[in-house]
């Protein structure tokens, strides 16, 4: 169920979004990622939408390398509201969680990208999940044979 094509690390687009092309029972997923932006409640009220999409947070380490902590989903109150929870110690519940943010004050990151389909939104973070934490189960649409995902970013990250 799972394929890794080559990624592509180009940016020519402002539109930060989750597109699909299928072929046979395939689908194919290009994932546009908005710039990796640094935390802070005023530039995530600023310009992150308040509509459904996926996101990933990375806090940096003393090194100065950027560490995935949490892969995050929101298709009800939006990104915008989603990533403000999560970036705050005072208000995510998660004690994993709020441990990373209390220990990288000031050094988390994240980025996003939109899609609209809670079915498209499953199957990109199936393959997300399927790619970081194999043995955790999480289910896709089950609407195709297999998945492929491509990673567009302006940063350079790609993370598959």
């Amino acid at each position: 169920m799972l394929a890794r094509p080559e990624s592509n690390v180009v940016s020519l687009s402002v539109t930060y979004d989750i597109r699909k092309s299928v072929k046979d029972a395939d689908a194919f997923y290009t994932i546009r990622w908005s710039p990796i932006g640094k935390a802070d409640k005023y530039r995530i009220i600023g310009s992150v939408p308040a509509m459904g999409g996926v996101a990933e947070l990375y806090y940096k380490d003393a090194g100065g390398k950027l560490n995935l902590y949490m892969l995050a989903r929101s298709y009800y109150g939006g990104l915008r509201a989603t990533l403000r929870v999560a970036t705050d110690p005072e208000t995510e519940k998660d004690e994993r969680r709020r441990a990373v943010l209390v220990a990288h004050e000031g050094e988390i990151y994240y980025r996003y990208a939109l899609v609209e389909s809670q079915d498209d939104m499953s199957d990109v973070m199936f393959f997300f999940m399927s790619t970081y934490s194999p043995s955790v189960r999480f289910d896709h649409s089950g609407r195709y044979e297999k998945i492929f995902v491509n990673e567009v970013d302006a940063g350079g990250l790609v993370t598959i």
